[in-house]
């Protein structure tokens, strides 16, 4: 029984030590709520606002095939979402992730034939009906290697940035940040 308690305790310490600590930080992390990111669909530019007020503009690309939420859709959803989980702090600018592991390989701005996430990762959780499955999706803010596509939409559901860019912005914004993703220029307008 001894042993098995121990090997438990043990299990248990480990999960928590390794990869598995990013599922773990939200709950000891303070939501952002200074911070707010809206995307453009019709613009494709990016707004991040500290408390209220524009403190960058970013060009992006959302998906080539529109806005929608429907699993294998690849495309971006629409609305209020907000920053769930932050991968990539520290690694080298143009680092290629596969399921949010750095692989060990650096890509060059506009490689030709490559299209990795790299960079930086926000994974974005979906809060309203209408983006129940961004999580689940795996959408993304994130750097690209294709940044002559930017400013089109281009992508497979996510929202790609330079690596400049997502650079700047993961260090600014924080677990819990509101993402709001406008598909229509009336989107963007200040509601009543």
């Amino acid at each position: 029984m001894k042993n098995r308690l121990f090997a438990l305790f043990f299990l248990l310490l480990t999960l928590f030590l390794s990869g598995c600590q990013s599922v773990l930080t939200p709950a000891f992390v303070p939501k952002d709520t200074q911070h707010r990111i809206v995307v453009s669909v019709p613009e494709q530019k990016m707004r991040l606002f500290d408390n209220g007020k524009v403190i960058a503009t970013y060009t992006i690309s959302t998906a080539k095939r529109g806005i929608g939420d429907l699993p294998d859709s690849y495309m971006t959803p629409g609305g209020k979402m907000e920053i769930a989980e932050k991968f990539g702090a520290g690694m080298p600018v143009g680092t290629a992730f596969k399921d949010r592991v750095p692989t060990g390989e650096i890509v060059a701005i506009d490689a030709p034939g490559r299209d990795p996430v790299v960079t930086r990762i926000l994974w974005l959780r979906g809060t309203e009906e209408r983006n129940q499955h961004a999580y689940q999706r795996y959408i993304y803010i994130h750097g690209t290697p294709q940044e002559n596509l930017l400013g089109n939409p281009a992508s497979y559901g996510c929202i790609r940035m330079r690596s400049a860019d997502i650079v700047e912005l993961f260090d600014k914004v924080g677990i819990g940040a509101e993402v709001f993703v406008a598909e229509t220029e009336a989107d963007l307008l200040p509601q009543k």
